[in-house]
C-alpha cells in the first residue's frame, strides 16, 4: 500500500512539473506575442476603446461601459455591472493588440446579452467556487498532515471536494473564453473599418489564440494539483 501511495505520489509530481513548464512556455509566449503586436499600429487608428465602443453598439448593446482600470493584463468584463474594463495598455493604445483583446472582452459582453448558457453557468458557480477556493488554502496541507499522523482522512476529503469544484471551473472557463475569441474574430473579419487587412487580422487571431492557451495551461494544472492531492487520499484509503 505505502508502496503504491509512493508511486501515485511521484507520478502526480512528474506531472505537475511538466505542466508548469508547459505553462511557463505558454505565458512568455503569449507575452511575447503580445507586447510583438502591442507595437504594430492599426491602420484605422482607432483605440482599444473606440474599438470596444463599436462592438458594443455593432451588437446592439447600449447598457455597458467601457472603462480604463490599473494594471496589466488585467482586462476583464464584469457582468454584476456591465463594465468593459481594459487595463491602460489596451484603453489607450491603437495597436493590433489592443483591437484584439478589446474585442474579445466585448465577447463576453455579447454573451452576456444572449444569455449564453456556459457563461451563465460560470457565474452561478462563482460564489460556490470562491468558498471552495478559500478551504483550498487551509484544508489540503492540514489534510495531508492529519492524514499521515492520524490516518484521519476527513479534512483531506474535503480539500480534496473543494478543489475538485475549482478545477471544474477552470474548464468551464475554457468554452466561454474560446467562444468570446470567437465573436471577437467574427465581427473584426466583418469590419474593415477597424482591420483593413488581412495581416492584421490574422496577427489578432494569433494575440486571442496564445491568450485562450494560457487558460488551457491554467486548466491543466489545477487538474494535476486535484491528481496529486487525491492521490494522498484515494490511496490511503485503498
Amino acid at each position: 500500500m505505502m508502496n503504491l501511495l509512493f508511486v501515485s505520489y511521484n507520478s502526480a509530481w512528474l506531472l505537475m512539473i511538466a505542466i508548469a513548464l508547459v505553462s511557463f512556455i505558454v505565458q512568455w509566449r503569449f507575452k511575447s506575442k503580445f507586447k510583438q503586436y502591442a507595437e504594430m499600429p492599426l491602420l484605422s487608428g482607432l483605440s482599444g476603446k473606440d474599438v470596444a465602443e463599436r462592438m458594443l453598439k455593432d451588437n446592439g448593446i447600449y447598457d455597458v461601459q467601457v472603462t480604463s482600470v490599473e494594471g496589466q493584463l488585467t482586462d476583464h468584463y464584469n457582468p454584476e455591472n456591465k463594465t468593459v474594463n481594459l487595463s491602460p495598455d489596451v484603453y489607450h493604445s491603437r495597436s493590433v493588440a489592443a483591437a484584439a483583446v478589446a474585442a474579445h472582452e466585448c465577447g463576453h459582453a455579447v454573451q452576456h446579452a444572449k444569455a449564453y448558457s456556459w457563461l451563465s453557468f460560470r457565474s452561478a458557480m462563482v460564489p460556490v467556487v470562491n468558498v471552495a477556493s478559500t478551504l483550498t488554502q487551509w484544508t489540503l496541507m492540514i489534510g495531508v498532515m492529519l492524514l499521515f499522523f492520524t490516518h484521519n482522512v476527513f479534512v483531506l476529503a474535503i480539500g480534496v471536494g473543494a478543489l475538485a469544484l475549482v478545477t471544474l471551473f477552470s474548464f468551464i472557463t475554457l468554452p466561454v473564453e474560446f467562444d468570446a475569441s470567437q465573436r471577437a474574430l467574427a465581427w473584426l473579419n466583418n469590419n474593415y473599418t477597424v482591420m483593413q487587412t488581412r495581416e492584421e487580422h490574422e496577427q489578432a487571431k494569433d494575440a486571442l489564440w496564445w491568450a485562450a492557451m494560457t487558460y488551457v495551461v491554467a486548466a491543466l494544472g489545477a487538474l494535476a494539483t486535484l491528481v496529486y492531492y487525491a492521490s494522498f487520499l484515494f490511496n490511503r484509503r485503498n
